[in-house]
């Protein structure tokens, strides 16, 4: 199974001289930066060490990883954001976790027993939990986190799950409804969120402010009612 380690990046120096050293290239075998006309610094550190990067042609967190599933080379792919929320020490145990019971997904979660959430507000804690359950309840899912982007998956299901039809809505979300419909073998590990660094446009930062997390929300109810009425 070859993995490629995805990552968005807008003004994200900050974040990747901390993080990026602590990832072993040999985690993974291919990591793949997606670039949205960083002015900081961004791609010349990444062009000075020897990444793989494509540069943004669209325009918005979705279009990061959707652009990025098409350029990865990987059986499986990882989501990860360079602000600091995702642990690096979190990626081969991602690896190790979908090798040993061949699942379909593995999800970094950030609410479940041995995690812990440093980068929370009240406003983002209860959304994340509410959605969680509700989708748990109407879905048939196990989650303990749905909204989070950490995770590995395999590059298959973009197809199997007919995400590719979706690419202007919640892609976690629609993920973790699709797998708990067509009941495909998914876990969770633990998977610490620290506080961002820097003041980059990582993919955690979808939704700025609190207008921006109800707007946030409004859209989630959207997406999730789409999937309860039209895909089977």
């Amino acid at each position: 199974m070859k993995t490629t380690l995805l990552i968005p990046t807008k003004n994200e120096i900050e974040g990747l001289k901390v993080i990026m050293p602590k990832i072993k290239r040999e985690w993974v075998d291919e990591i793949l930066f997606v670039d949205a006309g960083s002015i900081d610094g961004t791609l010349e550190y990444i062009k000075e060490n020897d990444y793989k990067f494509i540069i943004q042609k669209t325009p918005g967190v979705l279009s990061a990883w959707w652009e990025g599933f098409e350029t990865s080379t990987g059986d499986a792919i990882i989501l990860f954001s360079p602000d600091g929320n995702s642990v690096p020490e979190v990626i081969p145990q991602l690896v190790e976790k979908m090798k040993e019971g061949n699942y379909d997904i593995v999800i970094a979660s950030r609410y479940i027993k041995g995690a812990k959430n440093e980068d929370d507000s009240k406003v983002t804690a209860f959304g994340n939990r509410f959605f969680t359950g509700f989708i748990n309840f109407i879905f048939g899912g196990k989650y303990t986190d749905t909204l989070g982007m950490y995770k590995i998956f395999k590059k298959e299901l973009l197809t199997k799950l007919e995400l590719y039809k979706e690419k202007d809505t919640h892609f976690e979300v629609m993920l973790a409804i699709r797998a708990a419909k067509r009941k495909l073998k998914v876990t969770e590990i633990p998977g610490d969120e620290p506080p961002r660094i820097g003041e980059g446009a990582g993919a955690s930062r979808a939704w700025p402010g609190f207008f921006g997390k109800i707007k946030g929300g409004l859209s989630m109810w959207k997406c999730i009612l789409k999937e309860i009425f039209f895909w089977r």
